[in-house]
């Protein structure tokens, strides 16, 4: 593989999921007509034409770097380049720097909105590469909710839907809501983040959790939060729900969510 032409590729996804809305939420976007309903679609067509990015908060980039059967590029190598596309990126171009150094006491700025939050994951599926850009108000809906192992299905989703009613309204909605449980406690984290890279219209492939997905979203499209928290149209785009195995005394449930914008990009490896 041409690491060069991946290194720019890489920069031309994260420059256009900065100033271009991502096409599943525009197809939501441009059947709303309430409050501020023409600002938004405004603020979509100046961004694309400008190169301004869609919102001031240009996030931090966390990549997930899914290695198929096909995977040859040393992963060392990789995660140079995906920190030095991220630098060169948001150096260049008139998005924020969102990242600090030290999270407790100085909290300097590292004025190039790098390190990224890099995984390295193995599939049975493609190699690939999948980045979110994390909002600092959608990073703040994180949750972990380590449940009571006989806890079923109603109980699970009750937790959830919880969540998002005490909070939902903080995160920019509509929201795109992804689900880790299982694994360990860092390992369902993990779930719910991938989960949100995840097109609007996929769905589990076990019709257990297809069908919780679909479950979830109607519940929490039935809280009434609405675009920008204001009442009005949809709360949630869709929901996506990860699993893994977990241990026999644990239930971890892990909620990540993307503000209404959902910035996130893929890159096939060839």
């Amino acid at each position: 593989m041409d690491l060069g032409k991946l290194e720019r590729k890489l920069e031309e996804e994260l420059k256009k999921a900065n100033i271009v809305l991502d096409e599943d939420v525009w197809s939501f976007l441009e059947n709303y007509d309430g409050p501020f309903s023409e600002a938004l679609k405004q603020n979509a067509e100046i961004s694309k034409k400008t190169g301004l990015p869609l919102c001031q908060d240009t996030g931090i980039v966390e990549f997930f770097v899914l290695m198929g059967k096909n995977f040859r590029i040393d992963p060392i190598e990789l995660e140079k380049i995906l920190k030095r596309s991220v630098k060169t990126v948001y150096t260049t171009e008139p998005f924020r720097y969102s990242v600090v150094a030290d999270p407790i006491f100085d909290r300097r700025n590292t004025l190039s909105n790098s390190p990224p939050v890099i995984h390295f994951l193995t599939t049975n599926g493609e190699s690939e590469i999948r980045f979110l850009i994390k909002g600092g108000g959608s990073e703040n809906l994180s949750a972990l909710f380590m449940m009571n192992p006989t806890a079923d299905e109603e109980e699970v989703m009750n937790e959830i839907v919880n969540h998002l009613r005490k909070n939902g309204a903080n995160s920019c909605p509509p929201l795109h809501v992804g689900v880790g449980v299982g694994g360990t406690s860092e390992k369902a984290m993990i779930l719910s983040k991938l989960a949100l890279t995840k097109k609007f219209d996929e769905r589990n492939l076990d019709e257990r959790y297809a069908k919780m997905e679909i479950e979830l979203a109607k519940r929490m499209n039935e809280l009434g939060i609405g675009y920008q928290g204001l009442g009005h149209g949809i709360t949630v785009y869709s929901v996506h729900v990860e699993y893994s195995p977990t241990h026999i005394a644990t239930l971890p449930v892990a909620v990540s969510v993307n503000c209404y914008l959902c910035r996130k990009g893929r890159l096939i490896l060839d």
